[in-house]
């Protein structure tokens, strides 16, 4: 089961969850569907054609679990190079892309509307 829930918890297993091609590659979104609740968490695997693109409203919180050794962030058009346990806070309008393969976590606040992300 991908998602229990408890009166006053939930727990999800990112990795059970079905993937959604997304500008990174493919995500794995959690607790998108607990209403009373203002972020989700995606677990994304990103390719090496990741898109440009940027949130209008949405603020995102990389936590980079696995990269390779020139894995980088392009951020409003600077590379940023990255490596396992680095996080970047990419706020509201920043154009962003990962470079090269890598796994990371995403915490992104208010809730993932896809209506919100505009590839460049």
């Amino acid at each position: 089961m991908a998602t229990e829930t408890a009166k006053q918890w939930q727990l999800v297993d990112l990795t059970a969850l079905p993937g959604t091609e997304c500008p990174c590659g493919v995500a794995r979104r959690g607790f998108a569907e607990v209403g009373d609740y203002p972020a989700t968490l995606h677990l994304t695997e990103i390719s090496a054609e990741a898109r440009t693109h940027f949130h209008r409203t949405l603020t995102e919180l990389y936590y980079i679990l696995e990269a390779g050794p020139d894995a980088a962030m392009e951020l409003d058009g600077e590379r940023v190079p990255v490596r396992p346990g680095v996080a970047v806070l990419i706020r509201p309008g920043v154009r962003h892309r990962a470079v090269g393969r890598m796994k990371v976590l995403i915490y992104v606040t208010p809730k993932f509307d896809i209506s919100d992300e505009v590839e460049v």
